[in-house]
């Protein structure tokens, strides 16, 4: 089995709270603070080189102006504090997605991040922040456009995570069975996966049965 890139749209946070009693917000916290840094150490450990998690779409700015504040609050926090400790154990950290629509403090946290994780590589953990795949193509294209012919080659280059393999394998948690714009022009081949556990409650067990059932399917990319 050779898996080089996982994706995983971490959906559930806010039902998994609503079913313990507890603020939606909460369910935030946990998926993001506890969830994504376990799920980076597991993922490295069977020696995946890169993991590409949904944290932020374009359409989640939509979302009420409480909670899109308190999310901005927690990507600071988790930057700051998880990133931080990931980036001790060799994790090195990219963001993908529209980063010019964040305060500008919260900008220059992903760029020192980035940049202080540069030569780490244990794993890649790709963050889609303000990420949406169709965003993501139009930006490509007009910045292939200024350099010539739009081709396959051309607009890849360009892509916000233009130096991230295709994802093998792409998980979403929390029941719903589709991508919601995440990686789309890098999903075509991609092996995907739908679990009905909530974000908070993934765990290594299962991922492994993911990639028992992976290791099962034939992959013929079109032959």
């Amino acid at each position: 089995m050779n898996v080089s890139c996982v994706g995983i749209i971490m959906d559930g946070n806010r039902r998994w709270a609503k079913a313990k009693g507890l603020s939606k917000l909460e369910g935030h916290r946990v998926g993001l603070l506890e969830t994504l840094r376990n799920a980076v150490r597991f993922v490295r450990a069977r020696n995946i080189k890169h993991l590409v998690v949904y944290m932020f779409s374009t359409e989640n700015w939509n979302r009420e102006p409480a909670e899109v504040s308190y999310l901005m609050d927690l990507f600071r926090e988790l930057i700051h504090k998880e990133m931080s400790e990931l980036g001790k154990e060799g994790v090195r950290i990219r963001f993908a997605g529209q980063r010019e629509r964040f305060s500008a403090s919260l900008q220059q946290a992903m760029n020192d991040t980035e940049e202080e994780t540069l030569q780490n590589d244990a794993i890649t953990l790709w963050c889609c922040l303000s990420y949406g795949g169709r965003a993501e193509i139009v930006a490509a294209s007009r910045a292939a456009a200024e350099g010539g012919e739009i081709t396959e080659d051309s607009l890849a280059r360009h892509l916000w995570t233009a130096d991230m393999p295709d994802p093998d394998i792409i998980i979403r948690t929390g029941g719903e069975k589709r991508l919601s714009g995440f990686l789309t022009w890098q999903s075509v081949y991609s092996e995907l996966f739908f679990s009905d556990t909530l974000w908070p409650d993934f765990e290594k067990e299962e991922f492994d049965a993911i990639l028992e059932e992976f290791a099962q399917r034939e992959r013929r990319r079109g032959k």
